[in-house]
């Protein structure tokens, strides 16, 4: 698995950054399988099973095609007992940013990294303490567009970023992909993420 071709089973562009960022080269294809709605009692269980598929629908478009390695990811936002996935349209946000509002939530993120052989997942939780918004605020943000395509209805890493107090655990894992469980994971699938080079 050390030569495979990363591949991300996504369409986030926050997610493709995040990659960049850590200097791999992989390939992006969208994954066709339909993201369920988030719902259930335990987010961590949800974020994993939607992760998965994803993932394992990549696998078997790529099963005749070499050896790869798929990255399927998804998060959800859990708050009084309620996953929040991404907003159906701007009262959907609005909602969201409402119950959010002065209290803390989680950020849960599934990662699945799947080969032809190999399988290995985890699922990361970092809480976030939200500011108290009012109802200017919630309104001129969900104006803005950003919400529509966030999970809780909020970008961390763009305006919403100033509704945050404080983060407690990941932060790559609230905008959308956490870095170290997911190099551990390719460890464990046997990537080479440091391969060496040579010199002459």
């Amino acid at each position: 698995m050390a030569n495979s071709t990363l591949v991300l089973a996504s369409a986030s562009p926050r997610r493709v950054e995040l990659l960049r960022q850590l200097g791999l080269s992989f390939e992006q294809i969208v994954s066709p399988a339909e993201e369920p709605s988030p719902q259930g009692a335990d987010p961590e269980a949800w974020a994993l099973f939607s992760a998965r598929a994803k993932a394992e629908a990549v696998v078997r478009l790529l099963s005749d095609d070499g050896d790869h390695l798929v990255i399927g990811a998804d998060t959800v936002v859990c708050c009084d007992g309620q996953l929040l996935g991404k907003p159906e349209d701007d009262e959907d946000a609005a909602r969201m940013l409402r119950l959010l509002s002065g209290r803390d939530h989680t950020v849960c993120t599934g990662v699945v990294v799947a080969g032809d052989r190999v399988q290995h997942s985890a699922c990361e939780v970092t809480r976030v303490h939200m500011s108290t918004l009012t109802q200017i605020a919630i309104a001129t943000y969900v104006a803005s567009g950003e919400p529509q395509d966030k999970a809780g209805g909020y970008a961390i890493q763009g305006r919403g970023g100033r509704f945050v107090e404080r983060v407690e655990g990941c932060y790559y894992n609230v905008v959308g992909l956490p870095l170290a469980r997911l190099c551990s994971l390719l460890k464990s699938a046997g990537y080479d993420l440091d391969p060496s080079q040579d010199t002459e």
